[in-house]
């Protein structure tokens, strides 16, 4: 159950401001994570300058590859964050609305879209059995998203997801529960949320599973039916609980690529792809990749200075590489951005990854800069050496890990070439 610090302050001249939330594994639910992270204003004592433009290989090409990009996102204030953009549509019609600024996030499962950034298109709503709509809280450690269910024909590059449950995120269409606001501050509007949507492409089929579908005390509270008299906690089956677009792709189904170019400093921007299938054309295969398969909980073990963090997982929705902290690394914090580490001279650093079961072991070679003078560059969006303290048990390699990387994340159950997800390969 992965949890990170939160930065509220306000902007402030010369001081960086940050919001960083996760959704958690809740109760032990396969939620996934997700750390969503962004810069309102940059200062501190160091400075450091844009690396030299890099010209990446040409882009890979065919129906399932879509453009994704790291910039400052909808709201303009996003760093490391990456995007793309969805078409959504009303079911069976051809009447569909694209949205961009979608935040691309393997830590999660699921389509959500800001209700305010779907303006041209009315989708059917989910309801319950007896005709009440279907509402969603998903937690976070920050907070809370709140929205009905509603059902779209979802499109990306040449991809369709026909019926896909979505989760529209508003806190207007229906009055939100103690039960979920009491999770924390909202995060319902783009100056909240920072991205119109995220598009949760991760190992998980869907957004909660099995312990969703029933009521009683193993469920976590999640789905909700609205009736007049108030939101009350309900059973979802899996079949309409938020689902992992690429799941209900007609080929392509078993999980995604997202492929980043290297960068050696802090860029303005950086294209990239992420690419549907692994191993079902010519354009999707593993490759020299390592497979590593993941625990039920969608973890794999990372080992550090001769320490075994089990709990670690990988997540492009997370702005940087969060682990351990002061006190155990002895890397010090950001004094006005405690998330963030702000070493006096950049880390050059290794650990070893391996698979759950033992199967699959790499190594990788990282490195942590001081924050204050990677954000100095105010022109700057992408970060490589951007890391920061994780007071839990694992690794969270976030969006960092896969400038320079193909990170294949396969979904559970789907069989691919190197075997049945869930695993990471890279």
């Amino acid at each position: 159950m992965m949890r990170f610090e939160r930065n509220n302050r306000k902007l402030v001249t010369s001081e960086i401001s940050m919001k960083k939330m996760s959704i958690l594994n809740f109760f032990g639910v396969h939620l996934g994570f997700a750390a969503l992270a962004f810069v309102v204003g940059c200062g501190g004592g160091h400075s450091s300058s844009a690396s030299t433009p890099i010209t990446p290989p040409p882009p890979p090409t065919g129906s399932n590859v879509q453009a994704i990009i790291v910039n400052a996102g909808p709201g303009g204030n996003y760093a490391n964050g990456v995007f793309t953009s969805v078409s959504v549509c009303m079911p069976a019609t051809t009447s569909c609305q694209t949205i961009d600024g979608i935040l691309v996030d393997t830590g999660s499962s699921g389509l959500r879209i800001l209700s305010s950034a779907l303006t041209s298109v009315t989708l059917p709503k989910q309801t319950a059995a007896d005709g009440n709509a279907v509402v969603e809280c998903l937690p976070f450690v920050s907070g809370y998203t709140w929205g009905p269910v509603e059902t779209a024909d979802v499109q990306i590059s040449g991809e369709t997801a026909k019926s896909l449950p979505i989760q529209i995120i508003s806190a207007t269409d229906f009055p939100v529960p103690t039960s979920c606001s009491n999770r924390g501050a909202a995060e319902n509007t783009l100056a909240q949320l920072g991205a119109n949507g995220i598009i949760g492409v991760g190992l998980n089929a869907q957004d909660c599973g099995d312990q969703c579908v029933a009521t009683g005390a193993q469920n976590p509270d999640l789905y909700f039916e609205c009736p007049t008299s108030g939101c009350v906690v309900t059973g979802e089956p899996l079949a309409k609980q938020v689902i992992n677009p690429v799941s209900l792709f007609t080929g392509d189904n078993n999980g995604v690529i997202i492929e980043l170019p290297a960068i050696t400093g802090p860029e303005a921007t950086v294209s990239g792809s992420l690419i549907f299938g692994i191993g079902t054309r010519s354009n999707n295969g593993l490759g020299p990749a390592t497979v590593y398969p993941t625990d039920n909980q969608f973890h794999f073990t990372t080992t550090y200075k001769n320490q075994a963090y089990p709990a670690s997982f990988i997540d492009s929705g997370s702005n940087g590489l969060f682990f351990l902290t002061t006190a155990i690394d002895g890397i010090p914090t950001c004094s006005n951005a405690s998330s963030f580490y702000c070493p006096t001279t950049t880390e050059n650093l290794s650990a070893t990854t391996q698979g759950a079961g033992g199967v699959g072991t790499g190594t990788v070679n990282f490195s942590v800069a001081n924050a204050d003078g990677l954000f100095a560059n105010a022109s700057a969006t992408a970060f490589s050496q951007l890391g920061g303290a994780n007071t839990l048990s694992g690794f969270d390699w976030g969006l960092p890990f896969f400038f320079g990387r193909n990170v294949y994340s396969a979904i559970e159950g789907q069989s691919t070439p190197g075997g049945v997800g869930p695993y990471w390969a890279y």
